[in-house]
């Protein structure tokens, strides 16, 4: 992979593009952002987006399309069965992936719904790297139980450890020899464990997750949504895999599970989704559900012309210089921050820079919402909008008991070629900023609380008039600057 030495000796992530389509951006004055906040509930997904200046709230669906995507969307055949636009697709999977059988949906949780329907049942459980909050609502939803066993370094949030995804193998032994292998579902790896920073699983700890599936005659489904950032972290990271391509990574990824499902509004970079198998089993158990859920199985709930996109988005993922542009730059990002002292996850994973608010923000128990409360803060500080990834993405259980989270996390997601270097400094420099005033931030509480998935419609209130100290404390240092 090759790498760029500025002769100053900084080390800045270089765009391996030209931006030649911009969208005008807006950012509204602190006292706007307040109130905004709280018309929102404090929950960032309820902000509008006239009122964002940058939008880090997620990486699904927002990433930038090349000019090849652009145009290829121009051809697609909207026929609703036998589309040459479907083939085209399929046939692109099956050369990536080495699948026979290729399941359209129209985004990831559908993969995750279709799965869950088929192989869940009351009683049985499903291992796993690390839990996602869909993934384990559909799990639960039809009477199974997640069960995480991922390494003991992975909640160790500042690590040296390069690959803080892998499963435990010896937990995993244990676990189908307390239970039983006829209660294990499937086990499901998460190519990038979205909820403990983005880290990566290693080559070497899929291939031996796959022979204990083996010996024990389970099935292993990976979760391949974040597989653009693993398979670049697996080149650089793992020694024994620098010497080969990201297409032979990939094919081998593919070989070691049998199936797997995506997100397509992170891998491909357009709307929707797909389950992939070799299993003609596997194939004709969830070809029901797609007529039933989707769409006719030549499109699954996707627009044709998005299908066109992602075709050529997953043979753009082929490209070392494309999938790196994500994690260069949340890199560089935190650490950038870490510079100035602000706590995050190293090492730096994929999807976007996740920020450690328990220990940002000490003094908020985790009841009161501290990583809420801080990507609240966060906005106000800035309008910059990431994501809470900590208590209030959990669920109360049948008791109304509450888990509290094994992370606090605020979420700064990078979409790719989205942003500028210019972006990520101010970004950087608002929250270095909100680091020196964290005394002023307090916690949330909720006062709309849905049950099911909470954290993308619940709202909260301040617990105090900290965010309107804050906007003093803003106004003081910055003046009339926005």
């Amino acid at each position: 992979m090759s790498k760029i030495t500025f002769h100053s000796g900084e080390t800045i992530p270089l765009e391996m593009h030209k931006v030649r389509i911009i969208q005008k951006l807006n950012l509204p004055p602190v006292e706007e952002r307040v109130t905004a906040m709280q018309q929102a509930g404090y929950n960032t997904f309820l902000l509008q987006n006239k009122d964002v200046f940058m939008d880090m709230l997620t990486d699904s669906g927002v990433n930038a399309m090349s000019d090849q995507q652009q145009a290829a969307m121009l051809v697609a055949d909207d026929s609703y069965a036998g589309s040459s636009t479907f083939t085209r697709l399929e046939e692109k999977l099956t050369d990536i992936f080495g699948t026979q059988y290729f399941l359209p949906t129209h985004q990831g949780r559908a993969c995750e719904n279709i799965i869950a329907q088929v192989y869940v049942t009351p009683g049985s459980i499903v291992p796993m790297n690390y839990h996602f909050t869909t993934t384990k609502a559909h799990i639960t939803l039809n009477g199974g139980t997640v069960e995480e066993i991922f390494i003991d370094e992975a909640l160790n949030l500042t690590s040296d450890n390069l690959f803080k995804g892998n499963i435990d193998i010896a937990k995993l032994e244990q676990l189908i020899a307390d239970k039983g292998a006829d209660k294990i579902a499937f086990v499901r790896m998460e190519a990038g464990t979205n909820l403990i920073g983005g880290q990566p699983h290693s080559l070497q700890n899929l291939r031996e997750v796959r022979a204990i599936c083996d010996k024990h005659g389970l099935l292993l489904v990976l979760d391949a949504s974040l597989l653009a950032d693993n398979l670049h972290f697996i080149k650089v990271r793992e020694e024994a895999c620098k010497d080969m391509s990201i297409r032979e990574i990939t094919r081998e990824i593919a070989d070691l599970s049998h199936i797997i499902y995506f997100s397509a509004r992170k891998l491909g970079f357009g709307r929707g989704g797909g389950i992939c198998t070799n299993s003609k089993e596997a194939y004709e158990k969830m070809r029901e559900y797609i007529t039933l859920y989707e769409g006719f199985l030549t499109y699954g709930g996707m627009s044709v012309r998005e299908m066109e996109a992602i075709t050529i988005g997953l043979e753009e993922t082929m490209d070392e210089q494309m999938i790196n542009q994500g994690p260069n730059f949340i890199e560089f990002m935190s650490n950038e921050l870490q510079k100035k002292g602000v706590p995050v996850v190293t090492p730096a994973g994929g999807l976007g820079c996740h920020i450690n608010a328990m220990d940002f923000l000490p003094n908020i128990e985790q009841h009161r919402y501290p990583a809420g409360a801080l990507a609240a803060a966060v906005y106000i500080a800035s309008g910059v909008r990431g994501m809470e990834r900590g208590t209030m993405s959990e669920q109360r259980d049948e008791q109304g008991v509450e888990p509290m989270a094994h992370m606090e996390l605020v979420r700064l997601a990078m979409p790719r070629r989205v942003f500028t270097l210019s972006q990520v400094k101010y970004a950087v420099d608002r929250i270095a900023w909100l680091y020196e005033n964290r005394d002023l931030i307090g916690g949330l509480r909720f006062v709309e609380e849905p049950k099911v998935l909470r954290f993308f419609f619940g709202k909260l209130e301040a617990d105090s008039d900290w965010p309107q100290k804050l906007a003093e404390k803003f106004r003081q240092d910055f003046g009339e600057s926005l």
